[in-house]
Order: C-alpha cells, then sequence, then structure tokens
C-alpha cells in the first residue's frame, strides 16, 4: 500500500484535506462521486458504497430473496476462498453449501454446482479466484434454468471482464471488496456492491443505512429491518485517486505474471505448476499463484532469502469448524495442500520477480 500512495501523494492528499474540510465523514460528496465513477468503470448502472466485501455480499443475498426465519435456503459457493463469503451467506440467513473446483483453474465447477441444487438453492455465489474470472456462461445459463439468483464476489477482481464483457452482462449483482491488499485497496475496510435496477439500487441504500430513506436527510426512521455498512467520506477520496491509475496497476500485474511464467518455465509440473488461466475470462492478478510440492519447506527457505510467500486457502471452507459440512470437495482439499502465493503488487520491480523465481529454481533444483 505505501508504495501505492507515494505514487499519487499529492493527488490523494489533496482530496482528503477538501473531505476533511468539508467535515462531513459519511456519505457525502465523495462516496456519491466514487460510486458513480466505480459504476461506470464497471459497466454497471448503480454502485453502493457500503463498509466491507462481506457486507456487500450479504446485502446482494438479500435483494435476490434471501432471508432469515422462514424456509430454508442455502447458497452454493467455491469451498477455496475467504472464509468471509460464506460468513456473508450465514449472516443473510442461509446455508453455505459448497461445490468442487476446476482442478487447472482453482474456479467454481459449473458441474459440480449443477449437482448440488437442491429445491432449497436461493443463489450461486461464485468467486472471481486470485483475479481470474469464473465460467459465467455456464453459470448464468445454469441459474437462469434453475431459477436461482447469480451473485458474483468480485473481491479480488476489481477490473477483470468475462468474455470481452463486463461483469455487469452477466448478472446484476457484484461484490466488492477494498480491504488495503487488494487490487484497488482503502485505508482500511471498505466494499461495494454493484446492482443493475434502480429499485435494487434504493433497496441497497436503505439495507447499509439503517433502514433510512436517504431521500430524507436526517431521518431517524427506519423502513425496514437492515443494518449499519456505509463507505466512509475518506475512503471514498483515497479510492476515487487509485482507482484512475486502476487499469494501469492492472496491466503491470499481468506483465509481472508473464516474467514469472518466464522464470518459472522449466521447472518440472511434478514439483511446481502454475495455477491455470481460462481462455475467456481476463485475470487481473491479484494474487500469482503456484501449487508446490514440500510447501512448508519452500516457505522457510524463501522466508531465509527474504522472500515473503502466503498460502491462500490452507484449509477449504467445508473443512473448517464455522462451515464444516459433508460435502466432498477432493479437488479443492488437494489444492489447499499445494497452493502458494508468490509475491505480486503494481511496484514489484522484474529484478525481484526474477530474484523469486531463482531462488525456487535453487530450492528443487540446486
Amino acid at each position: 500500500m505505501k508504495p501505492a500512495l507515494d505514487s499519487c501523494r499529492q493527488e490523494w492528499q489533496e482530496r482528503l484535506t477538501k473531505a476533511i474540510n468539508r467535515a462531513w465523514f459519511i456519505l457525502g460528496e465523495e462516496v456519491a462521486a466514487f460510486e458513480r465513477e466505480f459504476a461506470y468503470f464497471c459497466g454497471s448502472p448503480f454502485a453502493v458504497g457500503v463498509a466491507s466485501g462481506t457486507d456487500a455480499l450479504e446485502i446482494a443475498l438479500r435483494l435476490a430473496g434471501v432471508t432469515a426465519g422462514g424456509a430454508p435456503q442455502e447458497v452454493i459457493t467455491s469451498p477455496l476462498t475467504a472464509a468471509f463469503t460464506a460468513h456473508a451467506i450465514l449472516a443473510a440467513g442461509a446455508t453455505p453449501v459448497f461445490a468442487d473446483v476446476l482442478d487447472d483453474t482453482l474456479l467454481l465447477d459449473p458441474r459440480a454446482v449443477e449437482a448440488r441444487i437442491t429445491p432449497r438453492t436461493a443463489a450461486i455465489l461464485p468467486v472471481h479466484l486470485y483475479g481470474q474470472t469464473c465460467d459465467l456462461e455456464a453459470l448464468a445459463a445454469l441459474a437462469a434454468r434453475s431459477g436461482v439468483a447469480l451473485i458474483q464476489d468480485a473481491s479480488q477482481a476489481h477490473g477483470a471482464d468475462y468474455n470481452g464483457h463486463p461483469l455487469s452482462a452477466w448478472s446484476p449483482l457484484i461484490a466488492y471488496s477494498f480491504y488495503p491488499t487488494k487490487n484497488l485497496g482503502c485505508l482500511g475496510d471498505g466494499g461495494a456492491l454493484l446492482v443493475g435496477s434502480a429499485e435494487h439500487d434504493r433497496h441497497a441504500r436503505l439495507l447499509r443505512d439503517g433502514g433510512r430513506d436517504p431521500k430524507i436527510p436526517g431521518s431517524h426512521v427506519s423502513l425496514m429491518p437492515a443494518r449499519n455498512s456505509r463507505l466512509d467520506e475518506v475512503q471514498a477520496a483515497l479510492l476515487r485517486v487509485f482507482l484512475r491509475r486502476l487499469t494501469e496497476w492492472n496491466e503491470r500485474r499481468r506483465h509481472l505474471a508473464t516474467v514469472y511464467d518466464g522464470e518459472l518455465f522449466g521447472i518440472p509440473a511434478e514439483w511446481l505448476r502454475p495455477v491455470g488461466r481460462t481462455p475467456n475470462g481476463s485475470h487481473v492478478r491479484h494474487l500469482y499463484v503456484v501449487r508446490v510440492r514440500r510447501r512448508e519447506e519452500l516457505i522457510r527457505y524463501l522466508a531465509e532469502q527474504g522472500i515473503g510467500a502466503g498460502v491462500h486457502y490452507p484449509v477449504p471452507l467445508h473443512r473448517q469448524p464455522a462451515f464444516e459440512t459433508p460435502d466432498s470437495c477432493p479437488v479443492a482439499e488437494r489444492a489447499a495442500a499445494e497452493v502458494l502465493s508468490l509475491p505480486m503488487w503494481p511496484f514489484l520491480a522484474e529484478e525481484q520477480a526474477r530474484f523469486v523465481a531463482a531462488q525456487i529454481w535453487k530450492f528443487y533444483l540446486g
């Protein structure tokens, strides 16, 4: 985050100063402007700023008709994602059901999803993992045939599209997180929900602000059960500056990924193989992930060389105590034992990426 801040310090400092001088910190001019700009960037008619990507997912589920207290409802999603995807499903009043992922890309497998659909299914919630889009054509068709909602978790996919079309072309409800490590991040938690209709826009704004009508300033009357989930002015001011650079930063990530691809080529696949790419979806390279053998040894070795590497994600959700189910997801389980995220951010130097790859070669092949 610091290199990103340094790269446009004067601009964001000026914008923050203006926001602070206005002394209006909640749902003011900066949030409204960011919502318009982010919606335009994403090709969606509306964007609603909220406090986190988790809240964006929960509100999307509620807009899709998921409610607590009625007949049991289920939402099908990936087991290979951050726990907050499933927490949002629980918070909305539904039960998460986990379908397996594809072995090559680790994205949600449409055939596995279809096998999980029951009369209780209310929505399908694909996760655009590591910055790459799922098979939205197949999932949208499946959702339409089944009469369920398709809600996209794009928390790792800012700026991605599918088959040459924006994500909003495949379903109207799309959730984003602005956690600091995201391709588009802020200085804390933040999120946004894209919606496709004026009615959903109005409803989402009620749900994020205690059920109060935004057309009645200062109103203290709640029109419906809701929550407190608002993107604040300071974060929106910063996000507006970063949004202007997002395309450039995504292109830099893609370039660094090609550097890794070239430098790691030739390591035997039984030791290391990059997670695959789909031909139809753009990849904004939130993470550069490889599947490796002897992962814990490799992490320790890289740390000794001053290289940080992470694991996204070590335990699939269906094997975590909060969500444990009898669902069988063997591909996700194998992947969780092998995935390793290498350093990836727009300000990583090519030489640093080459050094990382050289150390991996040294670890495996001396």
